[in-house]
């Protein structure tokens, strides 16, 4: 009986273990978090339940905004251009750029009209101010591309949109170093590898011309 009743007690210690193993005790802690505040605002500490479910939503500065709202004008200006191309170039190649152009350009200020709505702001209207902006093209400008034809057309819109693209490509630059939304980071990621890939092609052409 002796040896039964110490047999019997092991195996129930050796069961006991094994479910302590297979059941290890949560570690909870209990330390706080430090959750960096939006722009311009303080730090908060959170609780550990706080953190787990704390997931907060990117915030735009005036950087952003005026960044969209910006290149929203400068979209507008390069597809006034490159629909010209169609009946005035003369090179086939600078027409296929032209498309291209409208492709890319046309889309993306869909996107940043809808995010500037989404974000309550302002979007800028068809005659809103562009003086300021780098690269874009004046008013004589435009007139003397619209009366242009055949590789006049093509020297003068090349010349012309390679600025644009420039001004492009750093108002991109600046919101890169200013801004906060990842959204609006990515998308002037995007402008400047497209924009910058298109400028060198324009430089090529250009000199074969």
């Amino acid at each position: 009986m002796r040896v039964a009743l110490i047999a019997m007690v092991a195996v129930t210690l050796s069961l006991s273990a094994c479910s302590s193993a297979e059941k290890p005790a949560a570690a909870l802690s209990t330390a706080p978090i430090i959750a960096p505040g939006r722009p311009g605002e303080p730090a908060r500490t959170l609780s550990p339940s706080e953190a787990a479910v704390a997931v907060p939503a990117p915030t735009p500065n005036a950087v952003d905004v005026t960044y969209v709202q910006n290149m929203i004008t400068h979209h507008r200006q390069a597809i006034d251009m490159a629909s010209l191309a169609p009946t005035r170039a003369d090179s086939a190649s600078l027409k296929g750029l032209a498309s291209r152009i409208k492709d890319a350009q046309g889309p993306e200020i869909q996107y940043m009209t809808s995010w500037l709505q989404q974000e309550g702001q302002k979007v800028p209207d068809h005659h809103a101010d562009h003086a300021s902006m780098p690269g874009m093209a004046t008013p004589e400008q435009i007139e003397a591309l619209t009366a242009a034809s055949g590789k006049d057309f093509d020297r003068l819109f090349l010349q012309l949109m390679t600025a644009h693209h420039q001004g492009a490509v750093t108002m991109s630059e600046q919101v890169l170093i200013g801004g906060s939304h990842p959204k609006i980071e990515e998308l002037a990621n995007d402008v400047t590898a497209t924009q910058s890939a298109e400028i060198r092609r324009m430089l090529e052409m250009e000199a074969s011309l």
